[in-house]
């Protein structure tokens, strides 16, 4: 059995490829609270909640490995202490449990030097495995976080899970309130963008997932309002894009919401 399902009501999915089941995540943003600071937003760190959540739906899931769709850190540089505290601690914690695996984003900059700290400091029982940024692929499941081109061999995935947009929706109401939601959207390849890209004909038959970014704090990409994407491909790469609420809600083209 080979399934990306979202858990309901989280900004999470299920990968399960034969005895493999993954819980998997994207655009964790460890630290966002420190750049928020700086841009004149005063917020108490929440490093504490996001570790738990995640540590929750590990149990709650039944996941024997993370994968993180990148953007697990936020400053795209050399992480400040509280940021690489909260890394640190959220890496042996989790790998006391079960293996992770970081598929590299753009924010990623420096992981694999707190990776390192972490394995040489901490010998911790369950490895932790760095991608690099253009995908990753287990089984019939690709991944890759969006900021780049993903390869021939992602690409030929039965699905692919993409982080980097953190799509939301806004949506208003008869009396002129609004509101934003954080959504997932969901639709299948066209092949012709990546084929031009490689400069070959690729195997593609498969669906994308774009993740709604776990850390609510992120903002994102309103998909129902003109603004445009952030990945190179898209919107041409995917073809009748739906746009779901994280509780399943389907909402019907995302553009069209």
């Amino acid at each position: 059995m080979v399934s990306l399902e979202p858990v309901p009501d989280e900004p999470a999915a299920v990968a399960s490829i034969g005895s493999e089941r993954a819980l998997v995540v994207a655009d964790y943003h460890a630290g966002i609270e420190i750049e928020l600071r700086q841009e004149g937003v005063e917020l108490s760190s929440r490093a504490t909640d996001r570790r738990e959540a995640i540590l929750s739906l590990l149990d709650e899931t039944n996941a024997n490995r993370l994968i993180v769709v990148g953007d697990l850190t936020t400053e795209i540089g050399e992480p400040s202490p509280p940021e690489r505290n909260e890394l640190r601690t959220l890496l042996e914690q989790v790998t006391e449990r079960v293996p992770m695996t970081i598929v590299k984003g753009n924010h990623d900059g420096s992981i694999e030097t707190i990776v390192e700290t972490v394995v040489s400091e901490h010998d911790p029982p369950h490895e932790i495995h760095v991608t690099p940024t253009d995908g990753y692929r287990i089984g019939a499941i690709g991944f890759v976080h969006g900021h780049t081109w993903p390869t021939p061999d992602v690409l030929n995935a039965d699905v692919i899970g993409m982080g980097h947009e953190h799509p939301m929706v806004r949506l208003t109401d008869a009396v002129g309130g609004s509101r934003t939601e954080r959504v997932w959207l969901r639709g299948s390849l066209c092949p012709e963008p990546f084929e031009t890209h490689h400069g070959t004909s690729i195997d593609i038959d498969g669906d994308l997932v774009v993740f709604p970014a776990f850390n609510d704090l992120t903002g994102g990409t309103w998909t129902n309002t003109g603004q445009g994407f952030l990945a190179p491909y898209l919107p041409a790469g995917v073809r009748t894009t739906q746009a779901y609420l994280l509780n399943g809600t389907r909402l019907g083209r995302y553009d069209r919401i």
